[in-house]
């Protein structure tokens, strides 16, 4: 089983941008999925969840309401659109899926798989 991320870059404060991760290996309908970032010298934090069926999502207070976590599972990919992008953003955003739920307070790599990540560098 592999995830693959990518759509990270640079990109100017109020930018957009949308990541995407491709699942290889399993059916994505099994999984429920989310996106998790770790920036330097900071802290791990969740960013979005989305359930097996798409039906239920979840997102961090600090990118509610900019950030928007959708999947297509007969692509087998989840994607992360991100827009009003602020500085503080920056960071390696994983995405990870578990047969299971996923928490934010749990790693991406807690889970049964994870991806090895995207550069996302907010500049001000």
């Amino acid at each position: 089983v592999q995830l693959v991320e990518s759509g990270g870059g640079l990109v100017q404060a109020g930018g957009s941008l949308r990541l995407t991760c491709v699942a290889s290996g399993l059916s994505l309908d099994s999984v429920a999925v989310g996106w998790f970032r770790q920036a330097p010298g900071k802290g791990r934090e969740g960013v979005a969840t989305i359930s097996k069926s798409g039906g239920d999502t979840h997102y961090s207070d600090s990118v509610q309401g900019r950030f928007t976590i959708s999947r297509d599972n007969a692509k087998k990919t989840i994607y992360l659109e991100m827009n009003n992008l602020k500085p503080e953003d920056t960071a390696v955003y994983y995405c990870a899926a578990d047969r299971t739920q996923l928490w934010f307070y749990r790693w991406a790599t807690d889970y049964d798989y994870s991806g090895q990540g995207t550069q996302v560098t907010v500049s001000s």
